[in-house]
């Protein structure tokens, strides 16, 4: 059966502009796919806390994966490997992803469990599969109107490129703190995921 991991980043959790669309889209394509589920994650309700001294000893170890440290890991890490597709509506924080976001990586790119080391690189160990992030920024971050600069893209293309998922796809909601162009940037934003392969036709 098919299945969507929806993840809210922003502060504001499913309340926030870029989840509000991310709902409209995830359930589009539920209607069209009445046997598929969406599974939800407010990172900001989980409460994710800094990994600390134990998970890393675990880590240099090499401690099997039912290590108690690794118990909340190897939850968020299941949830992602049963995902099919993969969403994730998420504020830009000076520049790159905020700190809830920032902290699920953490527990998720996980040495010797969704990434290995092969000839002294990195290599991922999850299957790839469809990625959407829906991106919101007070200010323009793309294109030749960019008044800031980008950190958050290519940093999720290298984190989940790391997993082995590189099929990784991007929608900008941009200039958000412009109240003249905010509802226009929502519409683009809609638009955008119409076209996008994951949603295509269901939105």
């Amino acid at each position: 059966m098919s299945r969507l991991l929806l993840l809210h980043a922003s502060p504001l959790g499913s309340e926030a502009r870029g989840s509000t669309i991310a709902y409209q889209a995830c359930n589009a394509w539920q209607s069209q796919n009445p046997r598929a589920s969406i599974v939800e994650r407010d990172l900001n309700k989980l409460a994710l806390e800094p990994l600390q001294r134990g998970y890393v000893e675990a880590i240099v170890d090499g401690s099997p994966h039912h290590h108690d440290d690794f118990t909340l890991s190897e939850e968020l890490i299941q949830e992602l490997e049963a995902c099919s597709r993969l969403v994730i509506a998420t504020p830009m924080h000076n520049f790159t992803v905020p700190s809830s976001l920032k902290l699920w990586i953490d527990y998720v790119l996980r040495h010797g469990r969704t990434f290995t080391y092969q000839s002294g690189r990195k290599v991922g160990s999850l299957q790839d599969k469809p990625t959407t992030v829906i991106v919101t920024s007070g200010g323009m971050v793309t294109g030749a109107a960019a008044s800031q600069p980008d950190h958050l893209t290519q940093y999720l293309r290298d984190v989940f490129g790391t997993m082995g998922i590189s099929n990784v796809r991007f929608v900008y909601l941009e200039g958000m703190a412009r109240l003249d162009v905010a509802m226009d940037m929502l519409e683009a934003g809609r638009r955008a995921l119409a076209t996008d392969p994951l949603f295509a036709g269901s939105v």
